[in-house]
């Protein structure tokens, strides 16, 4: 079997090793040889690690050798977001700073479960500066370009590994997301994003931003893909406390299921109306392929999001606070001033944030008696040119960076499990929707997900 011309699933691609018609050295190689040839263009990788993605596909070709099965992933070649340890490596987190620090000495828990699947890693990919940012324009490693338009932004802070996952410089990738930073670049560059549940996966070795919002997920150009890995990924890990106890709901098994009688409500308000049209239409899009027409209020959305800001300002400076003291010049100007902002915060202001933040939690639940699965955009708007400074959403003029997210952050603040699909209507920029679940729930979000690609309604475009 020789390699197509365009990318191969995820699936597609463990099904052929393990099949013996393609070898995983031959698509480690194959990748390696597109990130030589694309990467400069898009900077979707801060570092390429050929001789491990080598080693790492030979061991499974050698394993399938032996009669051993080397996992569900089988030489499936994949990036990470430069903020998940890997051996060998200084966890840069985007920054100037963490190059400073020594080598991690073992991989990311996520990574050692990807390996352990037998999944092939080709390098760590470009983020905004501690994960800060909704762009990938970074003062330091440079800006991701969009894969569909070089002159836009890929979305952040992921926006190294969406780019990577959209040009198929690697299968899948592994991103975080604090208040939409795989939610966001997903939607620029037109591929399936998962933020789990607040819990359900483990950040053990991933460099924090924000420990009560900080999640980790999967990238993918298929909901397969997406499923496949999550799968891969599940498992209790008793040295990240939020996801000491948490068992394994496998959602492979049942994406073949087409759910049906769900409860499927289109949220308005806030996620109507800080949308522009081509949002509202994708929504429409998706609303009519699901048949749902009922309109529902999530009431509070506007004051969640004001208290991630200031949790997300308030941790963030804690944790760098050390270095804004002795390395203040070394931080991006953008970043530190928020982080700086963030230092100066009453304590009275966070302890409101976090008294919101459990409210808005009660009004969601509230929401999901009556409903399944909730509709919004992933963002207000498609892919901002590089260096854009302003949005205008209902009338409002906003600065762009800090506003990309307005409609993730109000539901990472909740930790609800999010599955954003990729929208592509007629002579626009993909565009993504937000599938959203009760906690707990990813499976139903993810056959909702299957459902809409099985009838077209959704899928990524291939990149040339």
């Amino acid at each position: 079997m020789t390699l197509p011309d365009g990318p191969m699933s995820a699936a597609a691609i463990a099904a052929a090793i393990r099949g013996r018609k393609l070898t995983a050295a031959r698509v480690a190689e194959h990748a390696l040889v597109l990130i030589e040839a694309r990467n400069a263009a898009l900077n979707a990788y801060t570092a390429v690690l050929a001789g491990r993605a080598l080693a790492e596909a030979h061991a499974v070709d050698a394993a399938i050798a032996d009669g051993s099965d080397p996992g569900a992933l089988a030489g499936v070649p994949y990036g990470v977001k430069c903020l998940f340890d890997v051996a060998g490596l200084s966890t840069r987190a985007g920054s100037i700073i963490n190059r400073d620090l020594p080598p991690a000495r073992q991989d990311a828990v996520l990574v050692r479960r990807m390996a352990q699947h037998g999944a092939v890693l080709l390098g760590t990919q470009t983020m905004d500066e501690y994960a800060y940012g909704f762009t990938t324009e970074n003062v330091h490693d440079g800006t991701t370009r969009n894969p569909h338009d070089s002159l836009r932004v890929a979305g952040g802070s992921s926006g190294g590994s969406a780019a990577s996952v959209a040009a198929g410089l690697g299968a899948v990738a592994l991103a975080s997301d604090t208040n939409g930073s795989i939610r966001v670049p997903a939607s620029f560059c037109g591929v399936f994003g998962l933020k789990p549940t607040y819990g359900r996966l483990p950040r053990t070795g991933a460099f924090p931003f924000v420990f009560d919002l900080d999640h980790v997920g999967p990238l993918a150009r298929t909901t397969e893909d997406l499923a496949l890995v999550y799968d891969a990924l599940q498992g209790p890990d008793p040295q990240d406390p939020a996801c000491a106890g948490r068992a394994i709901e496998p959602a492979l098994p049942h994406l073949g299921h087409s759910p049906t009688t769900l409860r499927i409500g289109v949220l308005d308000g806030w996620f109507h109306d800080k949308a522009d049209a081509q949002a509202r239409a994708a929504v429409r899009h998706i609303a009519d392929a699901l048949g749902a027409s009922t309109h529902v209020s999530l009431p509070g959305a506007e004051a969640a999001r004001a208290a991630a800001f200031l949790i997300t300002a308030a941790q963030g400076a804690n944790l760098h606070l050390a270095n804004l003291r002795a390395r203040a010049r070394d931080f991006d100007p953008a970043i530190r001033d928020r982080l700086l902002a963030g230092t100066l915060l009453p304590a009275a202001f966070l302890l409101q944030a976090q008294r919101v933040r459990r409210w808005f939690s009660e009004e969601a639940a509230e929401v999901f008696r009556s409903f399944d699965i909730l509709l919004a955009p992933s963002t207000p708007c498609s892919a901002t040119r590089i260096g854009q400074d302003t949005l205008e959403l209902d009338g409002i003029c906003y600065p762009a960076r800090p506003n990309i997210g307005l409609l993730t952050q109000p539901l990472s603040c909740i930790g609800l499990p999010i599955v954003s699909v990729p929208v592509f209507l007629a002579g626009a920029l993909p565009i993504g929707v937000q599938i959203i679940a009760a906690p707990w729930r990813e499976t139903l979000a993810l056959q909702v997900c299957a459902h809409l690609e099985r009838i077209g309604a959704v899928g990524a475009a291939q990149v040339a």
